[in-house]
Order: structure tokens, then C-alpha cells, then sequence
């Protein structure tokens, strides 16, 4: 059985975007390219053709890659917890000690992306936060280190 893709809306969009482009226009494009230089003869010595295979099996790689993260999609719902925990898809606020405060939307590891505040549920400090609720001290052991930080706000 398939693990679930947890991703929200918007990245599930994104990626059924991605998947409808690499199928269409970038599987034709590969395509006229393979046919010209099958077209120029020996194809042990064709630099041109060796490069297309190779796109062409990093494109085929990734859509199957895409097709199965959308098949096993589970889209997150954005909106409060009912039970006030952190889940999948709450948005929290979080203090390190003396620092400012942090904000981050837990994500799917196919859409995190922490320099936009977004971060994985099965990243160090995704681990951390899930099931916890404002108000709680916690501890993220990082590759950095221990990282202690208070839960400030949870939507």
C-alpha cells in the first residue's frame, strides 16, 4: 500500500499543472528532438541525441513520480483543529527563546518549503509541533541541535 501525499489545494494544483505540461508540450518537444537527431545518422557519437535520452528519462521519471503522488493525494484542509491541536495543514506560531516569532503552515513534504513558512509534518520541527496546542513548551531536536520554543498561536 502507497503512503497518502498530503498537499494542500493549491499544491495539488501545482502538481497536476506540472503533470499536464511534462505529458503535452515538453513529451513533443522531446519527441521532435529524438526524431532529428535519429535523423543525423550514428547515434553512438550523437551528443544531441544522448542528451534528449537523458531528458527524456528524467521527464518519463517524474511523471511517474507525479502520478503517483496525485493518486494517493489527501488534500489538507486549511481551517482550525477541532481539537485545538497542531494537525496537517494548521498554520502555527512559534518562539525560540529570545527570537522572533516564527510562522509556519504544516505541509506535505512535496510542497514544504520553509524560506515561504511552510514546513513538513516529518520534518524535526513538524514532528515536534504535531498533536501539541498553544501554550505548550516545546523541543525539536534538529540536525543543529536542540531547538526549545513556546507555541504561540494555532489556526
Amino acid at each position: 500500500m502507497n503512503q497518502p501525499s498530503y498537499l494542500t489545494r493549491e499544491g495539488a494544483e501545482k502538481l497536476r499543472a506540472e503533470l499536464k505540461h511534462l505529458e503535452g508540450p515538453i513529451r513533443q518537444e522531446l519527441a521532435k528532438r529524438l526524431r532529428a537527431a535519429i535523423q543525423m545518422g550514428d547515434l553512438s557519437e550523437n551528443a544531441d541525441y544522448a542528451a534528449a535520452k537523458e531528458e527524456q528519462a528524467f521527464v518519463e521519471g517524474r511523471i511517474q513520480e507525479l502520478t503517483q503522488i496525485l493518486r494517493d493525494v489527501v488534500l489538507i484542509e486549511d481551517g482550525p483543529s477541532h481539537t485545538g491541536k497542531i494537525q496537517i495543514g494548521s498554520t502555527v506560531t512559534i518562539q525560540e527563546d529570545q527570537e522572533e516569532e516564527e510562522t509556519f503552515h504544516i505541509v506535505g513534504p512535496q510542497e514544504a518549503d520553509p524560506r515561504r513558512g511552510k514546513i513538513s509534518y516529518d520534518s524535526p520541527i513538524g514532528q515536534a509541533l504535531l498533536g501539541h496546542q498553544e501554550g505548550d513548551r516545546i523541543t525539536a531536536n534538529t540536525p543543529a541541535g536542540e531547538l526549545h520554543f513556546r507555541i504561540l498561536k494555532v489556526k
